[in-house]
């Protein structure tokens, strides 16, 4: 196993004050940042690809502001968490189990969970199999695993444009190609599938510099090959806890209508949209999401099974 806790590298370049720190969550350490009150409600923000713990900078004000106690890692494989080197070591199961012992590692018994991307993927199995670890769910212009296996084999329009997940499963080339240019070809993928100006130049550096850490561009295409190798299916299909999916309307890579279909293996959901957005939501409307998730983690608590006791205690 690759571990990169010996690198340094500008980690909290962060709106509030922030910790990063080496969290071992069981079979490897993930490099995580930590904002808020240390007795404040428990966040778990899970970037997707091809980014970092900075994907998610804007949100630590917002939610750190309303009380929570916000924690963000690089995900296993990317950056400066662990690399493992076999492709079975990114398994969807693995990527949830990681969660699950961030979340125990801290302290916590459940957690607010959010993701975007495949984070968002990373989201769904979490709360799919392991739903005493979560207060509520997030998914960003991801959807629901069983929605998004099913357009995989019959939608052709959203078999091509997942054109670039077969792309990944060429061994080496990938990681050959992205260092060109300085990771020229990532960062156009970002910039063009993006509104204007949503990537500045200090963003880019930011992902740059992750990328280029030794090991973390292969690990992170591993996540693409895994999926295709195992073809997970969720032992379960219903989210029980309260979930919101985010999406904008228009993500290049996926089909607007997963996003709607993914309501109806939830227990106690709604849709939020954005016509304007892109699959880069989280960055182009980070004001009025923010304020969404903290609606929709101040509204969890008002479920039946999370509702406070006479004394004012809600359930761990």
């Amino acid at each position: 196993m690759s571990s990169t806790s010996g690198l340094t590298f500008d980690t909290v370049d962060a709106p509030v004050e922030a910790e990063g720190k080496y969290v071992d969550v069981g079979d490897v350490t993930l490099y995580a940042v930590e904002a808020g009150p240390e007795d404040g409600d428990l966040v778990v923000l899970l970037h997707g690809f091809p980014e970092c713990w900075y994907a998610w900078s804007e949100y630590l004000r917002p939610l750190t502001q309303a009380g929570y106690r916000v924690v963000v890692p690089d995900q296993r494989g990317y950056n400066l968490s662990d690399h493992p080197a076999a492709v079975d070591a990114y398994h969807i199961d693995e990527l949830a189990s990681d969660v699950v012992g961030l979340i125990r590692a801290l302290g916590k018994e459940r957690a607010h969970i959010v993701g975007h991307d495949w984070g968002g993927a990373v989201a769904w199995w979490t709360a799919l199999h392991h739903p005493d670890r979560v207060h509520s769910l997030t998914a960003m212009n991801l959807p629901h695993p069983t929605v998004f296996a099913r357009h995989l084999r019959r939608d052709p329009a959203q078999q091509l444009k997942s054109w670039y997940v077969l792309f990944f499963q060429l061994p080496k080339v990938p990681e050959l190609l992205a260092p060109l240019g300085d990771y020229a070809l990532l960062e156009r993928t970002l910039r063009d599938s993006a509104l204007p100006g949503t990537f500045t130049p200090t963003d880019l550096e930011h992902y740059r510099k992750a990328w280029a850490v030794p090991d973390a561009y292969g690990s992170m295409v591993n996540w693409y090959r895994a999926v295709v190798r195992s073809r997970p299916e969720p032992r379960e299909t219903q989210v029980d806890a309260p979930t919101l999916v985010v999406w904008g309307k228009r993500d290049r890579f996926l089909r607007q209508k997963m996003a709607r279909e993914s309501l109806t293996y939830c227990a106690d959901s709604h849709l939020r949209t954005f016509d304007d957005a892109t699959h880069w939501v989280h960055h182009e409307e980070p004001v009025a999401v923010a304020r969404a998730l903290v609606d929709h983690f101040d509204d969890a608590w008002r479920t039946p099974n999370n509702t406070p006791d006479e004394a004012g205690h809600r359930p761990i």
